[in-house]
């Protein structure tokens, strides 16, 4: 049996920001992956290339960036996974 939807609604298509390397590169949004929100808080996210996880709303877009660089409001005490991915 497959395990239950984590989502109040169906995946649609998002961008997610990764915070990148600071000696190699800066934060980008990445497009490519399907999101929803979860039941137990933030969004459920997925792409063809990784396990499926779940991260807080700060790092999800459901539209287009206008400027793939320009990073989100992003909390001092900012949690960047959230544990754990489907509800128990």
């Amino acid at each position: 049996m497959p395990a239950p939807k984590s989502t109040t609604q169906p995946n649609a298509r998002c961008w997610v920001w990764f915070k990148g390397d600071p000696l190699k590169t800066e934060g980008s949004w990445k497009g490519g992956w399907y999101g929803a929100p979860s039941v137990i808080g933030g969004v459920r996210i997925e792409h063809h290339d990784y396990v499926p996880c779940r991260v807080p709303e700060w790092r999800v877009v459901f539209s287009e960036p206008a400027d793939l660089l320009i990073p989100p409001s992003i909390p001092d005490d900012a949690e960047w996974k959230l544990y754990p991915t489907e509800p128990q």
